[in-house]
């Protein structure tokens, strides 16, 4: 990688990192990358809103392939002492999406340089963190016939600049559920005269554990408790309301299925026991992320080329990612860069992308490219 080009995608990163921006409220950010590549690149930029892409053009003849990187901010405070720290209270890049975004700016940088026998397409994407975007982006693949899509991800834990790579899933299906309960209210000295949710939600709860039994299925399942609302804070009413917030999760995306129906099952019949009226919400739905081995193949094959360590993965990681839409209609991949072994870990107070890892990122999509 060009010595200036990397320069300029650090400095990138750190005035990203400064102007954090929320998932679907990403305006400034999108529009700051956009300038950035006009003003340092000739590649044609289409703006679909709260999303785009650059592209730079081979031919008609040629194939097209497309990299990923997402600019989305996580709602944390930015406690460590940094010169480019966050701007904004409550808002940072604790993910690493502004390193995502300026290893994908610095490719894009170089390809437009030295130019390339594929048509690239450097896609930029809003709202990873709740799942909302890579889904509004599936159309970009098949109007232009995206034959191959890579993205990578930043992970501490893992050793630093080495690449890590997994066939098949490489994260699991997720989705938040909210389960909603309504009685009729009373008085706290009278609880027989209402209805009260509160033992339903307590059954619920109760029997997650059941539900989720690692005989019951052929992958892993998760079903994690994140908030219980029931009642007033108010010691003369008797609870006539509750909330019950769940995390679904699931190496499978069908027993992520299963498992959102056996709790709708139960809820319904407790509901029906208690004499209650319940409703169902989802949000934050991530699918499962499966890896093509012919695009992880071909990571394997630019680390070895590139002498880049690389390190084969065991198992999934537990947490989601939206890139597995676009996997569902073409071919490709995610992969890894490690931050470090003690490195800290993403989505905490203490963690900054590591600028370490940009040339790697860069040199591996360069690579990916050229195949």
């Amino acid at each position: 990688m060009e010595a200036k080009n990397l320069e300029l995608a650090k400095n990138l990163r750190h005035e990203l990192h400064q102007h954090p921006e929320l998932s679907n409220h990403e305006v400034w950010t999108k529009n700051y990358i956009i300038q950035f590549l006009k003003t340092y690149t000739s590649l044609e930029i289409v703006d679909n809103g709260q999303w785009f892409y650059a592209v730079y053009r081979a031919g008609e003849k040629r194939r097209n392939i497309a990299f990923r990187a997402d600019f989305d901010a996580l709602p944390i405070d930015e406690t460590i002492d940094i010169a480019h720290a966050s701007k904004y209270p409550g808002i940072s890049h604790k993910c690493g999406h502004d390193g995502h975004t300026a290893c994908l700016v610095g490719f894009a940088l170089e390809v437009d340089q030295k130019g390339a026998d594929k048509n690239i397409f450097f896609l930029f994407q809003h709202a990873e963190e709740t799942g909302d975007g890579a889904i509004q982006c599936v159309p970009f693949l098949q109007e232009n016939n995206i034959e191959e899509i890579y993205a990578f991800h930043n992970m501490s834990g893992l050793t630093f600049n080495s690449v890590y790579v997994i066939d098949g899933t490489a994260h699991c299906a997720s989705k938040g559920m909210t389960i909603l309960m309504e009685g009729t209210p009373a008085h706290a000295s009278q609880p027989e005269d209402g209805v009260n949710p509160a033992f339903a939600i307590a059954g619920i709860i109760n029997t997650i554990q059941d539900l989720t039994s690692s005989n019951t299925y052929k992958g892993m399942v998760l079903c994690t408790v994140v908030h219980v609302n029931i009642g007033e804070k108010a010691f003369g009413i008797a609870a006539s309301k509750g909330s019950l917030m769940l995390t679904l999760r699931a190496y499978y995306e069908e027993e992520l299925v299963e498992l959102e129906k056996s709790i709708e099952k139960l809820t319904l019949s407790l509901a029906k026991q208690y004499g209650l009226k319940p409703s169902f919400s989802y949000t934050d739905k991530f699918p499962e992320t499966v890896n093509h081995k012919e695009s992880t193949d071909k990571i394997r094959s630019i680390c070895e080329k590139k002498e880049i360590p690389l390190d084969e993965m065991k198992e999934a990681f537990r947490a989601s990612e939206d890139f597995g839409h676009y996997l569902k209609v073409t071919k490709g991949a995610i992969c890894y860069i490690g931050n470090g072994e003690d490195y800290p870990h993403i989505h905490t107070v203490h963690y900054d992308f590591h600028d370490g890892i940009i040339e790697t990122a860069v040199e591996l999509f360069k690579g990916l490219a050229e195949m």
